[in-house]
């Protein structure tokens, strides 16, 4: 694990607490439960927002699944020592969820969003609606913004070696206004996680994805 203060000499353009995000969303998705226990403990010893850490496992569940994402709440109770809220406030925002998730998804795909939305329903219908209802539900939520949700999807899918699925949140990074070193340095960030192969093929993908 990356300390905060070897994040922030390393990765200069980032700000030291969204670099440690970043390094830790790789580790929620793809590490072992060890590596969690280390990183969320490292976490909860530093300034990173702890409201921050929590968005960050919340949203675990859409690109590496609910297990991981109950795992990973649970370490943090135990690393942090904060208590759950005894409500969650954004149930009662429920009716505006759909709203809410077309607008961010659309942030997100810029340009390509209907093509997107038509794609998803070929698949299956139902896909396309929990795609809005979750974009809605977990990335709209205020207690992280778009940007740093953004290069932490690029972190986990890239340690999840989804091609697929990276190459689109390259360019939602950017949509959600990353600057083009910040995904540099997201990407070095998750390279010791990778292969040598995937890690050369994500730098093409990248190297792609800055030129269209």
């Amino acid at each position: 694990m990356t300390s905060l203060t070897e994040t922030e000499t390393a990765y200069g353009s980032l700000d030291a607490a969204t670099a440690q995000l970043i390094n830790l969303a790789a580790v929620l998705a793809a590490g072992s439960e060890g590596e969690m226990r280390a990183s969320l403990e490292s976490a909860a010893k530093s300034a990173i927002d702890p409201v921050w850490v929590e968005e960050l496992v919340l949203q675990t569940y859409l690109f590496a699944g609910f297990p991981r994402t109950l795992n990973g709440m649970r370490l943090w109770r135990r690393a942090s020592n904060r208590l759950a809220e005894t409500a969650d406030f954004e149930e009662s925002l429920s009716a505006i969820w759909t709203s809410r998730g077309d607008k961010t998804c659309e942030e997100v795909y810029g340009n390509l969003y209907k093509r997107l939305r038509a794609n998803i329903r070929t698949l299956h219908p139902a896909l396309d609606t929990w795609m809005i209802d979750l974009y809605g539900r977990v990335l709209g939520r205020p207690g992280l913004d778009l940007r740093r949700r953004e290069l932490c999807i690029v972190a986990a899918c890239a340690a999840l070696e989804q091609d697929r699925q990276l190459h689109s949140h390259l360019h939602g990074a950017l949509n959600a206004g990353a600057a083009p070193e910040e995904v540099d340095e997201t990407l070095r960030i998750v390279a010791p996680r990778l292969s040598a192969e995937s890690s050369h093929r994500y730098s093409l993908l990248w190297t792609r994805v800055r030129r269209s």
